[in-house]
């Protein structure tokens, strides 16, 4: 099974020697690793071109934003499977991408793998503030806000195929706008991988800030019911209460 790997980036000089590395370390060898950069004016592609001789394909020009940037990446990707590294995230370790394809053959029929994700101190990568799991989301938890982490989601090209890419109609929220699509719409089967695979710094797009959240709630309902499934804002912000526990739980092995 080829796994594509796809970074998108800007300006990203600060974190995203320690994305790429993750990527290069795994124990699994069938990567194609893909980078596209959104024409950064700092020193990402420096960084990026040492690397050069093992990144399969690596992109530099503007784009519409992250979403863009992605659809980049997936339109280039010729793996079985895309797995989306942002270029401030990292994977929990070297035997992420095994893991994941050992999931997918035990899980034939299943279109996504998705497992946990955490986040740390962008000054302290050891310290844990928040821990994201899937072990409770079902489909029509999407209806209330509940999504699986897209950092540690991985999608069949296939999938991508059959529904589209990413809007870039969605400033926050296209990823779980194609959520929606991949489980509620098209009720595509998924499997979930009980283990953290990748760690995400502090202080992202839909995680800074009360105006940041509201946008982003906003937009979950817009992208439900342009998607024909029903919802509203007070069945949305229901899961509030409920995601203050992400930064009291720990998985397993963590003591942050």
């Amino acid at each position: 099974m080829k796994i594509s790997i796809i970074t998108v980036s800007y300006n990203s000089a600060a974190t995203i020697r320690d994305t790429i590395e993750s990527v290069l370390s795994q124990s699994y060898k069938n990567i194609e690793y893909i980078v596209v950069d959104g024409a950064s004016k700092d020193s990402t592609m420096a960084i990026v071109n040492e690397y050069s001789d093992r990144i399969a394909k690596i992109v530099s020009e503007p784009d519409k934003g992250i979403y863009d940037a992605m659809n980049k990446g997936i339109a280039l990707a010729t793996g079985d499977v895309v797995g989306i590294l942002n270029s401030d995230d990292f994977f929990e370790g070297n035997d992420v991408i095994d893991s994941v394809v050992k999931t997918f053959d035990s899980s034939p029929e299943s279109q996504l793998v998705f497992g946990d994700i955490v986040f740390v101190n962008a000054d302290d990568l050891n310290t844990v503030t928040r821990f994201y799991g899937a072990g409770h989301f079902r489909p029509w938890k999407l209806r209330f806000g509940w999504m699986p982490p897209h950092p540690a989601t991985f999608v069949r090209t296939d999938a991508y195929k059959a529904i589209g890419p990413y809007s870039v109609e969605y400033k926050i929220s296209a990823d779980y706008e194609m959520f929606v699509r991949l489980l509620l719409v098209h009720k595509f089967k998924f499997a979930r991988l009980e283990k953290v695979l990748v760690r995400m710094r502090a202080g992202g797009v839909s995680t800074s800030g009360v105006r940041s959240s509201l946008h982003l709630n906003k937009e979950i309902v817009q992208a439900c019911r342009r998607n024909g499934v029903y919802t509203n804002i007070l069945m949305v912000l229901s899961k509030i209460p409920f995601k203050l526990f992400e930064y009291i739980r720990r998985p397993k092995g963590y003591v942050q």
